[in-house]
């Protein structure tokens, strides 16, 4: 899971496109956490509880992301990463 979302970002223009491909990424690690949580320490739950808690940031991070994604697009009416060289100028 993690392998495709670094493949989706690595090869996607779209900024949409790359920040779902972000979020599959931080999908796949909480998966990770949880997982390895359950293997390793089986009575204890510190592996849930981070998990939540980097839930709560990678939806504060989509948020601000989609909020700049807006904004870039009102001010170029594009959002591929590609052709955001122009708005250096």
């Amino acid at each position: 899971m993690f392998c495709a979302g670094v493949y989706g970002f690595v090869t996607r223009k779209n900024m949409i496109a790359m920040l779902i491909s972000l979020e599959l990424m931080l999908n796949a690690v909480d998966i990770n956490f949880v997982l390895f949580n359950r293997y390793l320490y089986p009575e204890q739950q510190e592996g849930m509880f981070f998990t939540l808690f980097a839930i709560a940031i990678a939806a504060a991070e989509t948020a601000l992301a989609i909020a700049i994604i807006i904004n870039v697009f009102r001010s170029v009416k594009n959002i591929n990463a590609a052709e955001l060289t122009q708005m250096k100028n």
